[in-house]
């Protein structure tokens, strides 16, 4: 398995469908996932320490999971098939849960747990980023600060 960063979502032309964007902690490969709107705003919003006036799905995952004491040790990306992606939640008590990798993100951003991907997913859908291309990176890295969850509303 290796680690995995969440950069942030970016928005892609020409429907502007959502896009996650994660990176290899320690790599140059990244792995776009295309995600819906609903879990876009959801990852936005933590990213940003935006609180709605009700909890989000996600927050409500996260609560109910804090209540009943279990632990998330990993979101793991698993597989692409037929170009979808599958993830798993890997819990403390050895339990493995099949969940969507937009929800995973969702949840590990909000528990502050690891991401995970196995390397087959990562050269079958990983994207090499040469040297150069860098700075291309770090301006899209300064335009996803810029952006706000109202964004992501059709």
């Amino acid at each position: 398995m290796r680690e995995l960063t969440l950069i942030g979502i970016r928005m892609e032309s020409p429907n502007r469908a959502p896009v996650m964007m994660l990176r290899e902690s320690e790599g140059y490969r990244y792995l776009p996932i295309s995600i819906g709107s609903v879990e876009a705003t959801a990852i936005a919003y933590e990213e940003q320490g935006l609180r709605p006036s009700r909890p989000l799905t996600h927050d409500l995952m996260r609560d109910l999971i804090e209540a009943w004491g279990v632990r998330i040790e990993a979101v793991e990306i698993v597989e692409l098939r037929e170009a979808v992606f599958y993830a798993e939640l890997v819990l403390d008590n050895g339990v493995r849960v099949s969940a969507r990798p937009s929800d995973s993100v969702a949840l590990a951003v909000r528990l502050n747990t690891p991401i995970r991907c196995t390397e087959e997913v990562l050269r079958e859908a990983g994207v090499a980023t040469p040297e150069e291309e860098q700075a291309e990176l770090e301006r899209f890295r300064q335009f996803l600060d810029g952006v706000a969850p109202e964004d992501f509303s059709s």
